[in-house]
């Protein structure tokens, strides 16, 4: 009896020690060597894991070796991930930027033909002398949409104003007049209007139709700049382990065919993106106020048909010069009094038609087609960096249907702790991620304070207000939108992100008042002697 007990002790204790014989590490060997990795020193069976410093140090597949390779990849492989997705939304903000671009500049084209025709048709010999003044027009409200520095207001008051000098030479061929005599006739033009309400009502218009196009074109540019320097995503230590321990952890550890647990995914993910998910309040804002330019552009006297109008009303204002010629005369001679004739005969001009066609008040099927897919793309995007943590979970976690067959981290089962909120100062209990909540990533934060300048911009556009664009060194200096290429432009002016200054209004300044700055500046040094003489003579005493 004692015989058979230890036969059957023998068998089982063979059994016993058949079951402990070490596991295979062929389908790690496979995987490592998928990922390009070298099989020298990868075991063929497990081994104990003392030695690994991210994974579980039970018995493993991998050497402290594959483990910091695979640390390695997970680092390139998330950075990789986070940046492609950032191509991916930066690809559709510049095609929005390009698309918006190419049918302002049309509408410009447009209109410089619709004029040359109409005013060539109308009057004759009235637009072949000024023809450089309605060139120079355009170009000059091309260069302020591309960029260039110059105050709207005062362009268009130089055109009114060139024009005027040009028609009255033109219209008064009889009588001798220098330019001494056309400074004083452009002196009276403010209060006896030659060209009657166009050039006020024109100014209104344009001012606000052009900067507000070309500030949303700035914005467009600004945010897929900012998507692409956010993107470059810059991973901590801690990070690194985070993503290694939830991806490649389990085939070191014999556990290949499981997933991440998709609330430890999350985790994972925020902590790693905590700084980018920052960005959430200030794009939300910078969409939302994009939008409502987008409604300004597509209202009534839309941007169209503002742009197309232009030369209707020129032909309209020259035409009540012609009509008023005599009135006007008659003024400017009482002020600035009557010019020497000439030896030319009085040649009059034949009264010229307006042959500009009408441009209707709503915004055209290409306009409004281009204006909604863009509110479409910016309501899209609205929640993009707090959505990215998950969307970068999609694929690679098991999803809720297997919340008990998942891994956790440490082998499959369940996973506990809650989901952290999105942003830094959330994560201070991170489980999965061990950030300092104290040093945020200033790379990010400069972006911030860029979205929030240009939602400023954005809201003084809004208003029909011009801010001062200025280029800076460390700001996003020519990969904005890309408007300004080759000769188009005076200067390097294109449209870069802003300083972090507060914007400069515009006044515009009428012709007439001259801003003086500086006056208070210049004031100080006399203060200053003043008050060291009285301190001198108090001492004294």
């Amino acid at each position: 009896m004692g015989f058979v007990v230890l036969v059957l002790l023998c068998a089982l204790t063979g059994l016993v020690l058949g079951d402990s014989k070490p596991k295979t590490c062929s389908e790690l060997r496979q995987f490592y060597s998928s990922k390009g990795f070298s099989l020298n020193g990868a075991p063929q069976t497990e081994i104990s894991g003392e030695h690994l410093g991210v994974c579980s140090q039970g018995y493993t597949c991998c050497t402290s070796g594959m483990e910091e390779n695979l640390l390695n990849l997970s680092r390139r492989e998330f950075e990789t991930h986070v940046k492609e997705s950032g191509r991916t939304l930066q690809a559709s903000l510049n095609v929005q930027l390009k698309s918006f671009d190419a049918y302002f500049l049309e509408l410009f084209n447009r209109s410089e033909a619709s004029l040359q025709t109409s005013i060539q048709t109308g009057f004759g010999p009235l637009f072949s002398q000024n023809a450089k003044v309605f060139q120079d027009l355009y170009s000059e409200l091309r260069g302020y949409y591309r960029g260039s520095n110059v105050n709207l207001e005062e362009v268009l008051n130089e055109f009114w104003a060139r024009l005027l000098e040009r028609l009255f030479k033109a219209l008064n061929v009889q009588y001798i007049i220098g330019e001494e005599y056309l400074e004083c006739v452009a002196k009276q033009s403010e209060t006896l209007k030659p060209f009657g309400d166009t050039p006020r009502e024109l100014k209104t218009k344009i001012t606000r139709t052009v900067i507000a196009a070309r500030t949303f074109a700035q914005s467009l540019g600004v945010s897929g700049e900012a998507v692409r320097r956010v993107s470059q995503v810059n991973m901590s230590t801690e990070c690194v382990r985070a993503i290694m321990k939830m991806t490649y952890c389990p085939h070191c550890s014999g556990m290949a065919f499981a997933k991440p647990c998709s609330n430890y995914c999350k985790n994972v993910m925020k902590g790693c993106l905590a700084n980018q998910a920052d960005l959430d309040s200030e794009w939300r804002n910078l969409a939302d106020t994009m939008l409502e330019v987008v409604d300004k552009l597509s209202r009534p006297y839309s941007v169209d048909s503002v742009v197309l109008s232009l030369p209707k009303r020129i032909a309209e204002a020259i035409l009540y010069m012609q009509d008023n010629l005599n009135t006007f005369n008659n003024k400017v001679f009482q002020a600035c009094g009557s010019p020497a004739q000439s030896s030319k005969s009085e040649d009059q001009i034949k009264r010229g038609r307006n042959a500009a066609e009408e441009v209707s008040g709503t915004p055209g099927a290409q306009l409004e087609k281009l204006l909604s897919d863009v509110s479409r793309m910016l309501r899209d995007i609205m929640q993009y960096w707090v959505h990215l943590p998950r969307k970068l979970c999609v694929d690679r976690d098991s999803g809720p249907s297997e919340t008990d067959k998942c891994w956790n981290g440490m082998n499959v089962a369940s996973y506990l702790p809650e989901v952290m909120g999105d942003g830094l100062a959330s994560q201070i209990n991170n489980p999965e991620v061990e950030i300092d909540i104290t040093k945020p990533d200033m790379a990010v934060r400069n972006q911030i304070m860029q979205l929030r300048i240009m939602i400023n911009r954005l809201t003084y556009a809004i208003n029909g207000n011009d801010v001062d664009f200025q280029d800076t060194s460390d700001d996003i200096s020519g990969s904005g939108s890309g408007m300004c290429a080759g000769d188009h432009c005076s200067r390097d002016t294109r449209l870069s992100a802003p300083n972090t200054d507060k914007p400069n209004v515009y006044s515009y300044p009428s012709e007439k008042k001259k801003v003086v700055t500086g006056r208070s500046s210049q004031n100080l040094p006399c203060v200053s002697l003043y008050l060291l003489s009285l301190v001198t003579v108090l001492l004294r005493r």
